[in-house]
């Protein structure tokens, strides 16, 4: 079902519960739609209700982004994080608006992002933790130039993440990811981080152990 009412387009899969229920909003790669990773949601508990969104900016042909990367002969290839910073506000927005707009519990929030929706969700629950509890985050890294400085000063208690990556990923190298560990262990976050003998994709093995790491945190 598509709705374009709230700030962001998304489309969602409603919950087999009829008030309550856990929320899992999904945010597509670079390039992507949110078609992409809507196709997990049959797969995916019936008590979740599942929404995925579109990344604002419209890519040509086709394709969408949530902050451009730029190919520059001098920087190399280089995300516009004002950009990056923006969209990580649109969603937390976005958050908001639809805890009030369906029948969910605002207190059991998961974000799933893959490649550049990881990032975004990874910025996203360290610059408002009050809004998400969950995140599954699929082959991204952690950008520090678009988090907050004050991070040693919120409260991540009740935050837990799934963190997978490809092992011969071409896109992000599989180096950045594995830095993520260490951040989360940092500032004392919940975690859980795997790697996959894969490139930059979800393999089969990948999607059964987040599904089954969802499970247990829903309920």
């Amino acid at each position: 079902m598509v709705n374009n009412s709230l700030s962001l387009k998304h489309i969602i899969r409603e919950s087999s519960l009829s008030e309550n229920a856990p929320l899992l909003i999904m945010f597509h790669g670079y390039g992507s739609d949110e078609n992409d990773l809507f196709s997990f949601a049959n797969e995916l508990p019936e008590e979740l209700f599942i929404i995925s969104v579109k990344a604002p900016y419209t890519m040509q042909p086709y394709g969408n982004a949530w902050y451009a990367i730029n190919f520059d002969a001098e920087k190399g290839k280089w995300s516009d994080n004002e950009q990056a910073i923006e969209s990580r506000d649109l969603i937390a927005v976005f958050i908001d608006e639809a805890t009030n707009a369906y029948p969910v519990n605002k207190h059991n929030v998961t974000l799933l992002g893959f490649s550049q929706g990881t990032i975004l969700s990874y910025a996203v629950a360290l610059t408002y933790p009050e809004k998400v509890k969950n995140i599954i985050a699929l082959s991204g890294y952690i950008n520090k130039d678009i988090l907050p400085e004050n991070l040693k000063t919120q409260d991540y208690s009740h935050l837990d993440f799934y963190c997978s990556h490809g092992s011969v990923d071409q896109v992000i190298p599989v180096d950045w990811a594995r830095q993520t560990p260490l951040f989360l262990s940092d500032l004392n976050i919940k975690h859980h981080y795997s790697e996959f003998p894969v490139g930059h994709g979800v393999a089969p093995q990948n999607f059964h152990e987040f599904k089954n790491w969802l499970l247990k945190r829903i309920s």
